[in-house]
């Protein structure tokens, strides 16, 4: 009965995560599709221009993860006081990010982009695209931030609603302003950035209907004493840290693949939307890690903990498995249906090869270092974990591979993946030793 109650809690957790996680990641496989359509050129333009967004979404990722662990606790100790103003405070630091965000690359947007390609017409066509992508990071962080209650209250199923909506939102303006039909202009790549500041303000807009109809009236507080800001801090900045240079360390990667050549960069950009859709399929289960064990924790109850983190973690590895084998025997149909070069569906082919391969270890990472070990609140430890593999790993091993010793990309990103088997055997000796395991006041 115990073990079909979890796996129940387990299920109504992660399914709902999975399938909204996979959505956008199949959506996003549509907009990769047609904006391939248009040739390597825009393919990569994107790729390089989707960076400050791929940065500023795993700090919101960030933000998201401390209002879990916050939220979930204090559901389990039924402090509903504490879990509006963790609401609140956390949306506020989401603003702050955004708001800077958005500055920095507007003013910026041009020199970004070039540190990318010196490609002119994949320079233009970037930053077409940047300067219209950045006013999605204020929705996207308000979508992010206010989904996290909703799935701690059991309503996991909201945050897909709104998913598949404004996903299809996003694939009917995608349609129109990219090719021009419907009587719309045809703007290429900017079209695609506008379809997607359109779906993600409709997303912000439900998400707060959503929000109001759970709690109703929200008393808007900040009032933490010193000792709880510190407590957040604590918390908040090795994981935002860690998260931030995680992302930097992937575009310092896109730098790499960039330099390389557009064939490269546009062969692995192909791979990054079905990457996503087998991850997205699995990240329900650090979700419901993260919100379980933080639930357990708050109600001190360790080897609970302990042990349902176990099983969610088996969970993972076999559906990782099964994924990896499924990528290996649909990989040359995926890359089939891009309007690229040969040569650039041969490099993705070959990169989804080396991914399947890495799959059950980078899942195995995202559970346990995205949602069993943060669900104590104590970040650092995975900070360190993060930066040991991304910045004395990753980075540098793709950087000697690819700009010195001058390898095919393929083998650049099979040498510096290497950083995640390092990474999940420090996070699973840390989760044996249950220092993680922490019950914030």
């Amino acid at each position: 009965m115990v073990e079909k109650r979890f796996l129940k809690e387990v299920m109504n957790i992660s399914i709902p995560v999975a399938l909204q996680s996979m959505l956008q990641s199949s959506f996003s496989m549509i907009d990769q599709v047609m904006v391939g359509q248009l040739g390597d050129q825009s393919v990569a333009a994107v790729e390089i221009a989707s960076k400050p967004g791929f940065i500023y979404a795993f700090l919101i990722s960030a933000i998201s993860t401390i209002t879990a662990i916050m939220t979930s606790q204090y559901i389990g100790k039924n402090n509903r006081e504490a879990e509006e103003k963790t609401l609140c405070i956390n949306l506020l630091v989401m603003f702050i990010v955004g708001s800077c965000f958005l500055l920095a690359f507007s003013i910026f947007r041009d020199s970004f982009i070039s540190l990318f390609s010196n490609d002119h017409p994949v320079e233009q066509r970037g930053i077409e695209y940047l300067q219209v992508i950045v006013l999605t990071f204020i929705p996207l962080g308000i979508c992010n931030i206010l989904s996290v209650p909703l799935r701690c209250h059991n309503h996991s199923m909201w945050p897909l609603y709104i998913g598949i909506f404004t996903a299809l939102v996003n694939t009917f303006f995608n349609f129109c302003l990219i090719f021009g039909h419907f009587g719309a202009p045809a703007l290429g790549v900017q079209g695609a950035a506008i379809a997607s500041v359109i779906s993600q303000m409709v997303g912000a807009f439900l998400t707060l209907v959503c929000v109001y109809k759970l709690y109703g009236r929200i008393n808007i507080s900040l009032g933490l004493d010193q000792k709880g800001y510190q407590q957040y801090f604590k918390m908040l900045l090795p994981i935002a840290f860690s998260e931030c240079l995680w992302a930097v360390g992937q575009s310092v990667n896109t730098y790499v693949y960039g330099h390389m050549g557009t064939n490269e960069l546009a062969g692995m950009s192909l791979t990054g939307a079905i990457q996503g859709l087998t991850i997205g399929a699995l990240s329900g289960l650090a979700q419901a890690a993260g919100i379980l064990i933080g639930k357990r924790l708050g109600r001190n109850e360790y080897d609970e903990a302990y042990s349902e983190s176990i099983r969610i973690c088996e969970f993972g590895f076999i559906g990782s498995v099964v994924l990896s084998l499924m990528i290996v025997l649909l990989r040359s149909s995926y890359v089939g249906v891009f309007q690229v070069s040969p040569s650039a569906k041969s490099i993705g082919e070959k990169i989804l090869l080396v991914f399947a391969f890495l799959m059950p270890a980078k899942v195995l990472n995202m559970i346990l270092g995205g949602g069993v070990i943060r669900s104590g609140g104590k970040t650092k430890y995975i900070m360190m974990i993060d930066i040991l593999g991304t910045w004395f790993i990753g980075v540098p091993l793709a950087v000697f591979t690819g700009l010195f010793l001058k390898l095919s990309i393929v083998w650049v990103y099979l040498i510096l993946s290497q950083e995640e088997m390092v990474r999940l055997l420090l996070t699973a000796y840390m989760f044996r030793s249950r220092k993680w395991m922490n019950t914030i006041s």
